[in-house]
């Protein structure tokens, strides 16, 4: 078998057989087949698609590319939860510690920011001293010593989802449905969690654009993951607008701080507490949504999960120092307010225009391998359904280049429509696929 040929046959919308993927994704986690032969299939896959069968054979082809977790050693049962990208979306610092000070273990390795949307591991990376990198021993040590965990994707671990993930972000191929099914279902069997629950976004600054594909994407994760023995289900959750305020590094991280303290925005919280009901409720914690929520709220108001924060970022490297009341997180040079043109009630609020100015201030990455800002993005005033008086902040730009203040100020200022009368919110979520 030949790589161009392989590209050649799903450019020209071949099916691929189960030996082919597995020659490819086996090629290119050696180094054999090349990036650029590598961006070539994955462009083939984005515009040509796969068939479930395809799909299912390169989740498994990706999950045999490394080791695969045994977490049993550190908990009987260890939950997990995956959002497939989003604006604003910071999930998993408030997710994590709040499920494990259920009593219920919660291993996760993340990813980096992909495109658009933010990454975890760059958000918590702008904690001083927090240890991405983990040894699978160190993994497995904090998992059982602290009963959370949230590391970066080990090289032994689905590595060649570890390659194609950053080569995808940086080729104008992520949003594909059977690349990022096989992304995340890969590195989710890999690391060993018995039940995860998928954050499938949809909308504009979703990658998943309609709800229909949201719940196909959601479909093929969930079959793949329950036909080799995990629990899974997915939420279907609304990205038109940024989830919560806080857009970019450390002003998102600052803001699941605050939420931990019971002083966050009240789409995100909310957001947040139906994705660990479901954790819960596959965790064997709860047996409906209504227990699960009266655990959950003792467990925030309490300040159990604000504690649980503090001793997972603390052992994993995080300097305590940071964790004050606000916290010591890194801060743009330049912070502008910019007053909300006219006035009238917000009608939308384009989440993908608002993530790519993030990116714009330095918050994401344009080419592999770039470094990124972690003080730099956005902080919304309003929001879809909130009326705003002219002159009124409508939102505030962090910044550590002045010459990209202008274009920043008028690509906000786009994202926004304008309603003379009352606007409904969208929902948080739609619907969520057992």
């Amino acid at each position: 078998m030949k790589a161009v040929d392989i590209i050649a046959k799903k450019r020209d919308g071949g099916e691929l057989s189960k030996e082919e993927i597995e020659f490819f994704i086996r090629g290119y986690t050696r180094g054999d087949i090349p990036d650029y032969q590598a961006a070539a299939w994955a462009m083939a896959v984005y515009l040509r698609g796969m068939s479930h069968r395809e799909t299912i054979d390169l989740t498994l082809a990706m999950v045999h590319s490394g080791e695969i977790l045994d977490l049993h050693e550190a908990a009987p049962f260890v939950v997990d939860k995956h959002s497939t990208g989003g604006v604003g979306d910071k999930t998993t610092i408030m997710v994590a510690p709040l499920v494990a000070a259920c009593g219920l273990p919660v291993g996760k390795m993340s990813g980096r920011g992909l495109g658009f949307s933010g990454g975890t591991l760059d958000k918590l990376e702008s904690i001083r001293g927090y240890k991405v990198p983990l040894s699978i021993e160190e993994f497995l040590t904090q998992l059982r010593d602290h009963g959370v965990v949230v590391a970066g994707q080990t090289a032994d671990l689905a590595p060649a989802d570890g390659k194609l993930y950053a080569l995808r972000d940086v080729t104008a191929t992520v949003a594909s449905l059977p690349l990022i099914a096989s992304s995340v279902m890969s590195k989710k069997i890999a690391s060993g969690a018995d039940a995860i629950v998928l954050d499938v976004k949809v909308g504009k600054g979703a990658f998943m654009q309609t709800i229909e594909d949201a719940i196909a994407l959601a479909r093929i994760m969930v079959e793949v993951g329950q036909g080799v023995g995990r629990q899974v289900r997915a939420v279907i959750s609304d990205m038109n607008q940024p989830l919560g305020r806080a857009v970019g590094n450390a002003l998102e991280t600052a803001e699941a701080m605050e939420a931990l303290r019971g002083r966050g925005p009240a789409d995100f919280v909310e957001h947040c507490l139906i994705v660990a009901e479901q954790m819960l409720i596959l965790g064997g914690k709860a047996e409906d949504t209504t227990t699960a929520r009266r655990i959950l709220t003792e467990a925030l108001e309490s300040g159990r999960a604000w504690d649980k924060f503090v001793e997972w970022v603390t052992a994993q490297g995080g300097d305590p120092a940071v964790l004050t009341d606000p916290p010591d997180l890194p801060r743009a040079r330049l912070i502008e307010t910019v007053p909300a043109p006219r006035s009238g009630y917000i009608a939308g609020l384009d989440a993908r225009q608002v993530g790519l100015t993030a990116v714009l201030l330095g918050a994401g990455r344009t080419k592999k391998g770039d470094t990124i800002d972690l003080a730099v993005g956005v902080v919304l005033a309003a929001k879809v359904g909130d009326f705003v008086e002219q002159g009124q902040p409508l939102l505030t730009i962090h910044a550590n280049d002045e010459r990209l203040l202008p274009e920043a100020r008028e690509r906000l200022l786009a994202a926004y429509t304008w309603s003379e009368t009352p606007v409904q919110s969208p929902p948080l979520v739609y619907q969520i696929v057992p």
